[in-house]
């Protein structure tokens, strides 16, 4: 009994894992080309703005009223990735909300950085995967370009206010940092993020932070699959399944939005593991949602994820 029992656990973990591996190749296969390589003279780190500007109390001439730091998905950004001009995907999900805001606006009153950053999930299941970077040491390295930013910025300009956003593996770096900034540990104060923008987040909870679209019944991957990590290690070696966010935002609940479509196993997986093979052909059929956000209509009624991020951040920048 308790073989079989092990035997159930082990194949519905491998569904959801195999959702989450087809949502992500699904928005892969939509690239035109791979990873490329950027040719930004200035930040990655934001390193030759320091040494462009004198270090006076005055801000710099280039300080912006509002910085929007945008992270991309997995596959779809690169190290050394232009941060200004993004050319490691442009199939990239995030561009189809930051180019418009650069058409908009001048970079002197709202500065646009992309995170360049190896975004990259290794699958033990293909040759080339087996040598790409874990979604550990992967994610870690967005967090820290995420904030790194953020807080040169904030102590360079002590007036810039910041809009943060991510589309899936980004979407968790996004939330994470948000949830360390709204229980005041992250690189800037609470007061000072106009909001975060989170599309297809792996720790999304219910009743979390703010939700625009639908009602949803299920929950971010990485929460469903917490308790099974020992089988994600076989399957996906280097790939924590962290569970919900301790801080559920903190002071910035009211302005983390949680985007996720309906069916979207990244952020809309069973909350119990059974029910992976009890929906395994419904969630088959739907997950090609997890590449349909610029275009889903059934994710924010009368809108898209697209349409929701861009009008939202015009209208909180404008109404500054």
């Amino acid at each position: 009994m308790r073989r079989s029992r092990n035997a159930f656990v082990l194949a519905a973990v491998l569904v959801v894992l195999a959702l989450i591996g087809l949502g992500i190749y699904q928005w892969r296969a939509g690239d035109t080309q791979g990873p490329g390589t950027g040719t930004s003279t200035e930040a990655q780190t934001g390193a030759s703005n320091t040494e462009a500007e004198p270090t006076t109390p005055a801000e710099p001439a280039w300080c912006p009223a509002v910085e929007v730091v945008s992270v991309p998905g997995t596959w779809e950004s690169a190290p050394d990735d232009d941060p200004f001009n993004p050319q490691a995907n442009p199939a990239s999900y995030m561009l189809s909300i930051t180019k418009p805001l650069q058409e908009r606006y001048d970079i002197d009153q709202v500065r646009v950085f992309t995170v360049p950053y190896t975004a990259q999930f290794r699958n033990i299941q293909t040759e080339r995967g087996r040598a790409e970077m874990t979604y550990d040491d992967s994610r870690a390295e967005g967090t820290a370009k995420l904030a790194g930013e953020l807080k040169f910025v904030a102590q360079t300009c002590p007036r810039t206010q910041f809009i943060i956003a991510g589309f899936s593996q980004g979407a968790v770096i996004v939330g994470d940092v948000a949830d360390r900034i709204g229980t005041c540990n992250g690189p800037i104060e609470s007061e000072r993020l106009l909001g975060a923008v989170m599309i297809a987040d792996g720790r999304r909870e219910n009743g979390v932070g703010v939700n625009p679209g639908v009602e949803l019944a299920g929950q971010g991957a990485e929460i469903t699959m917490q308790p099974f990590q020992r089988v994600v290690d076989v399957a996906t070696p280097g790939a924590t399944m962290t569970g919900p966010r301790p801080g559920k935002f903190g002071e910035v609940a009211d302005r983390a939005y949680e985007v996720c479509a309906p069916n979207d196993t990244v952020c809309d997986a069973p909350l119990a593991i059974g029910n992976a093979i009890n929906r395994a052909g419904d969630l088959l059929l739907a997950n090609g949602n997890h590449a349909l956000y610029a275009t889903n209509p059934d994710v924010i009624p009368g809108s898209t994820a697209s349409a929701w991020a861009l009008d939202w951040m015009v209208n909180r920048i404008d109404n500054l």
